[in-house]
C-alpha cells in the first residue's frame, strides 16, 4: 500500500479525498496538513512518515509551487499529485508546466483516481523516493554483565552529540537491566516499550513525548523490567527506519543476551562495539559471542573496546587481539571515582576529564572513519562504510 500525505487548506476537500483514497484500498493517508507548512514542519512530516505520494492542493498557486520545489530537494522521487476543487484550465496548465502529470478534481471519481494511482505506482517502481537516512548506527554489546557497557554507551553517545550539527539518539534496549534511566535520573515515564508498541504509528508529534532531550542527545530509556515482553522484527525495523531518518547517529545499548530484537538491531548497525574487560570470564564470553555473531555474518562489523584497564592488566591489548581475533580499537582506564561522581550527578563524565577526552577522540574516529588505534592496514576495512548525514531538526 502506498503511503501518502495530504496538504490542503481546504479541509472539506482533504476529507473527501481521504475518504476516496481509503475506499481504493491502495493508499494509506498517514498525515493531513490543513495549511501550507513552513519548511521546518514539512521536513519533520516527511521524515516521520516517509510518504510515497504527496497530494497537494493548488488553490494558492505560489505557495503550492514553493512546497513542490522544497519537496523535490528533500525527497527525490516523491510523487506529487495536484488536487483542486474544480478542473480549472489555468491551474491544470500551470501544474503541467511544473512537471506534474497527475491532476485530480472533486468529486474524485474512482476510475480517474485509480488511473492516477496506477500511473504513480509505475513511476515509483522505476524510481522509489529517497528519504535521507543516517548510516551511523552503533550497537554496544557487553561480553558479560557488569563490564561497564552502559557507561561507555552513554559517554560515547554524548561525545558524538558534541560534534557540530550532530543530533544523536541513545536507546536503552537492555529491557531487563537497563541503566540509562538511573544514570541520567530521567523522569520521563515513556520508554522503549512505548516506542516499540507504537512503532507503526510514530509521528513527529508523538516522538518528542517518548524521548528526553539533553542538549543534542535524545535518550530513550528501557522503562520498567518486563521479562515477558516480546518484540517483533517488523516493529524493530519500522522503529529504526524512523530513527535513522530523524537523527545523525543512533546508539543502542544492548543487554548482551542476544535476543531476537538485539540481533535485528545489530543487523541494522554499521558497527558493533563489543565491550570487554581484561579478565578471563569476560574474554571467554566475548569469544563465544564472536563465534555466535559469525554465524549471522556480523563478525566483520565487530570492534572490541577494552574497559577498566589498569596500568598492569592481566591481559595486554596484543594478547586480547590474539585471543579474540578482532582488533581492540580503544582501551579505557578504570576511573571508578569519575564514573561514580557523574552517576551521582545524573549526567555523563566531564568532557575535559581523561575518559571524557578519550570518548571525544573515539567518537571522532567512529564518525570520520579513521582508525582509532594504530592497527595494521587491514583494520581500515572495518571503517569503510559510506557515510551520509542528515541535518535533523528538533521535534
Amino acid at each position: 500500500m502506498l503511503r501518502s500525505i495530504i496538504i490542503s487548506p481546504d479541509v472539506e476537500l482533504a476529507e473527501r479525498l481521504e475518504a476516496a483514497l481509503t475506499l481504493t484500498g491502495e493508499v494509506s493517508v498517514n498525515r493531513v496538513l490543513d495549511r501550507y507548512p513552513p519548511a521546518i514542519d514539512l521536513v519533520r512530516t516527511l521524515r516521520a512518515h516517509a510518504p510515497d505520494v504527496l497530494f497537494l492542493n493548488f488553490e494558492a498557486l505560489d505557495k503550492a509551487q514553493d512546497i513542490m520545489s522544497f519537496v523535490e530537494k528533500q525527497a527525490d522521487g516523491l510523487q506529487i499529485i495536484a488536487i483542486h476543487r474544480t478542473c480549472d484550465a489555468q491551474i491544470l496548465r500551470e501544474t503541467m508546466r511544473l512537471g506534474i502529470r497527475e491532476f485530480l478534481a472533486f468529486p474524485f471519481e474512482r476510475p480517474l483516481l485509480m488511473d492516477s494511482i496506477n500511473h504513480v505506482k509505475g513511476m515509483l517502481e522505476r524510481k522509489p523516493p529517497t528519504h535521507g537516512a543516517s548510516t551511523q548506527v552503533f550497537s554496544f554489546l557487553p561480553s558479560k554483565a557488569g563490564v561497564g557497557t552502559s557507561t561507555l554507551a552513554l559517554n560515547i553517545s554524548a561525545a558524538i552529540s558534541r560534534r557540530p550539527n550532530t543530533r544523536v539518539l541513545l536507546s536503552d534496549f537492555d529491557l531487563n537491566s537497563g541503566m540509562m534511566r538511573f544514570l541520567l535520573n530521567l523522569r520521563n515515564e515513556y520508554s522503549v516499550l512505548d516506542a516499540v508498541e507504537h512503532s507503526l504509528q510514530i509521528d513527529e508529534n508523538l516522538w518528542p513525548q517518548l524521548v528526553t532531550s539533553i542538549d543534542q542527545l535524545d535518550v530513550l530509556h528501557a522503562g520498567r523490567v518486563n521479562p515477558n515482553l516480546r518484540i517483533e522484527g517488523a516493529q524493530i525495523r519500522s522503529l529504526v527506519e524512523f530513527m535513522r531518518r530523524n537523527y545523525d547517529a543512533l546508539c543502542f545499548d544492548l543487554s548482551g543476551n542476544l535476543e531476537k530484537y538485539s540481533m535485528e538491531l545489530m543487523q541494522e548497525s554499521k558497527r558493533i562495539l563489543l565491550v570487554v574487560t581484561p579478565e578471563i570470564p569476560s574474554l571467554h564470553l566475548a569469544r563465544e559471542k564472536l563465534h555466535f555473531l559469525r554465524g549471522y555474518d556480523l563478525e566483520s562489523r565487530v570492534m572490541v573496546v577494552m574497559n577498566r584497564c589498569h596500568k598492569k592488566p592481566l591481559f595486554t591489548k596484543t594478547q586480547v587481539e590474539e585471543l579474540l581475533g578482532v582488533p581492540v580499537v580503544q582501551m579505557f582506564p578504570n576511573d571508578y571515582n569519575g564514573v561514580n561522581k557523574a552517576m551521582t550527578a545524573g549526567k555523563w563524565i566531564d568532557a575535559e576529564s581523561e575518559i571524557g577526552e578519550m570518548c571525544t577522540e573515539f567518537a571522532k574516529a567512529l564518525i570520520e572513519k579513521k582508525s582509532v588505534a594504530k592497527e595494521p592496514k587491514k583494520f581500515l576495512e572495518f571503517l569503510s562504510t559510506p557515510n551520509r548525514l542528515l541535518a535533523p531538526t528538533k521535534s
